[in-house]
């Protein structure tokens, strides 16, 4: 096993002292990156990128030789779990992701069942062991997956959606189908993560993307009850060390202390929370991460700095913060812009530390 040159991300996510705060975003191996974008062109479309565990790990590893980041991110997508389970996942320009057969009835949902993560989604767990083994102790591995609730949106809508107006219909309609989808969606996060953290992940986030589109009673009834059950069902030691669980929920900031709750180790926070206020509500119960706005790095290096001394001081001293955008870096992002702001982080994080 080789020692972790670098480990401040896993120990900020246990509230463990560090030296600096340690950072890493959202989407950092994506679009904005021309490197990325001539591979993918090479690789002829996105899932191929994907599902070739070499492409995947160069891709993985492409912003750690511009940024001085905290952690590596599995180059991947939500929808792999889907796809394994026969929906027929495909991508269409300027549209995003569609599925051949959506699940829109009882009889879909029966005919689902758990993927077998080593058989049908192997691409992905020989990517994480390609990008450990390239890694070679150089930082922590972030292995992910979607929530059951958002997984089922896009499964049910037949892909993205503005207005969620089929899966709703299914919750209010009927609860016990949709129910019934979210515990097979919530087994296969459980075996998919799993899988992911015996191939090498360090540390997993449960992306949940479309949580915040839910009242709160359906939120805790549709979303957050699954997560808790996935997070009591992950594997929380591997290799001698504690495997961090993070929960992230955009537009979830209301919500912050039932997910903390849940036993999450770490919860992801958007821009529209205020991370001091967070901080407060949920005490030294998890690490908070994030939480800039991405669409700062279109501004001036000046202003960047000043967002991220403003966030640092807003969460004050101590230790339990892991500095993140708010949500994915966008597209059109300058890479410089983003480099500004990670060297920002570990220079004006110091001050709030004692080791």
């Amino acid at each position: 096993m080789t020692e972790l040159k670098n480990d401040r991300f896993l120990r900020a996510l246990l509230k463990e002292p560090v030296d600096v705060t340690p950072v890493w975003m959202m989407r950092q191996a994506g679009r904005y990156l021309p490197e990325y974008r001539e591979l993918r062109s090479k690789a002829g479309d996105f899932m191929s990128l994907c599902m070739n565990p070499e492409l995947a790990c160069e891709v993985t590893i492409q912003p750690l030789e511009r940024f001085d980041l905290d952690a590596a991110i599995l180059f991947s997508d939500i929808l792999t779990i889907p796809d394994a389970m026969g929906l027929g996942l495909y991508f269409e320009t300027g549209e995003g992701p569609r599925f051949k057969k959506p699940v829109r009835t009882a009889s879909d949902v029966e005919a689902l069942s758990v993927p077998d993560p080593e058989k049908d989604l192997g691409y992905v767990m020989d990517a994480v062991r390609t990008i450990r083994t390239e890694l070679n102790g150089r930082v922590p591995l972030i292995g992910f997956s979607g929530s059951p609730w958002t997984l089922a949106t896009y499964m049910v809508e037949g892909g993205s959606s503005k207005d969620f107006r089929r899966i709703k219909a299914m919750m209010f309609d009927q609860p016990a189908v949709l129910s019934q989808l979210l515990d097979v969606l919530a087994d296969s996060v459980i075996e998919y993560l799993n899988a992911q953290i015996k191939a090498g992940a360090q540390a997993v986030q449960i992306f949940d993307t479309w949580g915040g589109a839910l009242s709160p009673e359906c939120y805790k009834a549709f979303s957050l009850k699954y997560m808790e059950k996935i997070v009591s069902g992950l594997i929380r030691e591997h290799e001698g060390r504690k495997v961090p669980v993070i929960l992230f929920t955009k537009n979830g900031g209301q919500w912050l202390e039932s997910m903390a709750a849940t036993g999450a180790d770490a919860l992801g926070l958007d821009w529209t929370t205020d991370i001091s206020d967070a901080r407060q509500r949920v005490g030294d119960k998890v690490t908070l991460q994030g939480n800039m706005d991405p669409s700062v790095l279109y501004a001036s290096p000046d202003r960047i700095r000043a967002e991220v001394a403003k966030i640092l001081s807003d969460f004050g001293p101590g230790e339990g913060h892991v500095f993140n955008l708010g949500h994915g870096i966008h597209q059109f992002v300058e890479p410089d812009r983003a480099k500004v702001f990670v060297d920002a982080v570990h220079e004006l994080s110091a001050q709030y530390h004692t080791q």
